[in-house]
């Protein structure tokens, strides 16, 4: 490769249009996933302080955007029937410029984890692997949404060894943390397995043996009924020890996670084609953030408020995401 030709390489990432594209292939709208997932294992150690809150909070939030950019890069024939108007789809971002972007961007983040606390090398470096092995496994009926949510649930683990870490030592391991990072792991599974009610047809005709896809929609909605049912379980193991305030200022949380698990699992039951299936992931993941919220403002209630305020920015993003068909 010639130097002109490596300087117009390089070039394109200091691009805004490519910027724009890869902050679509990262899907704003669900940065809040992985955010509040993060979030919530921090409730669980000791208070950290307020930059160390900031730096955690932005790490955890821009983690879901890597990773779901790293896995799209090997997702483009399944989105090309289903979500023509990615950027990876249409060809106006390269895959290997996003590999480099969200490979980058996940060691940062992983060094940042690990600075806060060492512990974190082995599950940050299981994030990382698990996200780039992610699409075999999605093929598999019996592996997609386990597979992919004991990734996300690592969060949990990885935001409660950095505020441990951070406070100068790691407490010994409480029911909590396990009972969260099963609520993370299940909720998140059923977001999963939901979101395969979209892509049927695409995954039908590219080889992905979803569980909607072998079993159908009807089969697939007992085991998301079951999914929702055990991220309640773990949410209650997850604040199980809350007195109080502590019950007060999660309360909220915790009743709105109940309403839009409900209509989310009844719109399932109802959903006929792939077009529809948004009207039944949209509240799931409401669901989601607002039941970690909760198990976070149980641990720490003077967060209520900043909480709040999280899943307020969540609902604006989500209403403007750029196909309303899509989350």
């Amino acid at each position: 490769m010639t130097v002109a030709a490596i300087i117009a390489h390089q070039a394109r990432f200091l691009c805004l249009p490519f910027w724009r594209d890869y902050v679509t292939t990262m899907r704003p709208y669900l940065l809040f996933v992985s955010g509040v997932t993060g979030i919530a294992g921090v409730s669980l150690g000791p208070t950290v302080s307020p930059a160390a809150a900031v730096v955690l909070s932005v790490v955890f939030f821009l983690a879901y955007g890597f990773g779901q950019a790293l896995t799209d890069c090997f997702q483009t024939d399944t989105d090309s029937l289903s979500a023509p108007y990615r950027p990876l789809v249409r060809g106006t971002l390269l895959p290997q410029d996003v590999l480099v972007v969200s490979l980058g961007g996940l060691t940062v983040s992983a060094v940042i984890v690990v600075w806060f606390n060492p512990v974190n090398v082995l599950a940050a470096g299981l994030t990382v692997f698990g996200l780039a092995t992610y699409t075999w496994f999605k093929r598999r009926w019996w592996a997609g949404p386990w597979y992919n949510a004991w990734i996300v649930s690592l969060l949990v683990l990885i935001g409660y060894q950095c505020a441990s870490g951070g406070a100068g030592g790691m407490d010994a391991p409480r029911p909590a943390l396990y009972g969260t990072m099963l609520a993370a792991l299940a909720a998140y599974a059923n977001f999963v397995l939901t979101g395969y009610y979209k892509d049927i047809a695409a995954d039908r005709a590219t080889g992905y043996k979803t569980l909607p896809v072998v079993f159908g929609r009807r089969a697939s909605a007992w085991v998301s009924d079951g999914l929702a049912t055990l991220a309640f379980v773990g949410a209650g193991i997850g604040v199980s020890g809350a007195r109080g305030v502590q019950v007060l200022a999660a309360t909220g949380f915790l009743a709105g996670a109940a309403v839009f698990a409900t209509v989310a699992q009844w719109r399932l039951h109802g959903i006929r084609t792939d077009e529809e299936a948004h009207r039944a992931i949209e509240p799931v993941v409401h669901s989601y953030i607002l039941l970690l919220c909760g198990i976070a403002a149980a641990h720490k209630p003077t967060w209520a408020v900043l909480l709040v305020g999280f899943y307020l920015a969540f609902v604006w993003t989500a209403r403007h995401r750029p196909m309303m068909a899509q989350i």
